[in-house]
């Protein structure tokens, strides 16, 4: 029996962040048994095939940080990605992360 790789692991999590919701690298990680693969969580998010169409730009720091901008393709585009779904962020430019983070 074949059994899932971790960056297979990581992007099925990924796939179930909700609308409007975030989660963050570390949480994906320890829902994966896996707490200090915050890392490698980040590593499988910048390789996840576009075929899979993924909600790639809902996961992010634990401190409400975006990706750097060229991962979206540009600067704002992870956070016109998130306002465009309801996405609150506080005025330090972070994601409102009490009202929006979805722990899987």
């Amino acid at each position: 029996m074949a059994t899932d790789s971790l960056f297979e692991r990581v992007w099925k999590v990924a796939a179930r962040v909700p609308r409007g919701r975030v989660t963050t690298y570390g949480a994906i990680a320890r829902a994966l048994g896996s707490p200090g693969a915050a890392r490698t969580v980040g590593w499988a998010m910048r390789a996840a095939p576009a075929r899979l169409k993924l909600p790639c730009h809902r996961v992010i720091t634990a401190t409400g940080e975006l990706s750097p901008e060229d991962v979206f393709g540009g600067p704002g585009v992870q956070r016109l990605l998130l306002e465009d779904e309801g996405v609150a962020f506080n005025a330090q430019g972070g994601v409102d992360m009490k009202r929006h983070l979805w722990i899987p």
